[in-house]
Order: C-alpha cells, then sequence, then structure tokens
C-alpha cells in the first residue's frame, strides 16, 4: 500500500458515553499523555522555546501539562477520551480498586 493511498479508520465511539466516574481517569491520562510527550521531546534534545522552530528544537508546550493552555490541553483530554471510549467500545471495563 503506498502511504499516499492511506485511509485512517479509526474504530468509531461516537455512540460510546463514558460515565461521569471515569472523567477523573480521563485528565490523569491527558495529563500523562502530555508528560510522556514531553519527555520524549526533552530526551530528544528538544528544549523550551517561545516559538516552535523544528531546526533549533524548540517547543513552546514544554512546560506543565497545568501551564498549557486549554487549547492545547484539549488535544491531550481528546486523545485520553477517545482511548477510554475505545477500551469501553471493546467490551471492557474500567473498574477503580
Amino acid at each position: 500500500m503506498s502511504h499516499q493511498n492511506y485511509v485512517p479508520a479509526p474504530i468509531d465511539t461516537s455512540c460510546v458515553e463514558v460515565p461521569q466516574e471515569l472523567t477523573e481517569l480521563g485528565e490523569y491520562l491527558a495529563k500523562n499523555i502530555h508528560e510522556i510527550w514531553a519527555m520524549q521531546r526533552m530526551e530528544q534534545g528538544w528544549t523550551w522555546g517561545p516559538e516552535r522552530n523544528d531546526a533549533l528544537r524548540h517547543h513552546p508546550d514544554l512546560i506543565p501539562y497545568e501551564e498549557l493552555t486549554d487549547t492545547e490541553k484539549m488535544y491531550d483530554r481528546s486523545t485520553s477520551m477517545e482511548t477510554i471510549k475505545l477500551i469501553l467500545a471493546l467490551g471492557y471495563k474500567i473498574t477503580k480498586a
């Protein structure tokens, strides 16, 4: 298959409702997603910079999750909630011990 013909086909989770008790988990996941991303970037030599600069490996989001704008947090929150929705759509149950 050619990369030019690739069409993303994620599992449809649009009908999955996330129970209220899992929204806290979603926020923990979102923060951890950001922390992992930041750690990987730093391991690759990236540092904080006021503007993204790929040549200098500067990125303005190399800051604690709590300091991100709501717009930036929404990217991580969307990823976390879609992950939870996929787990539920596949028939798994999420319980807190």
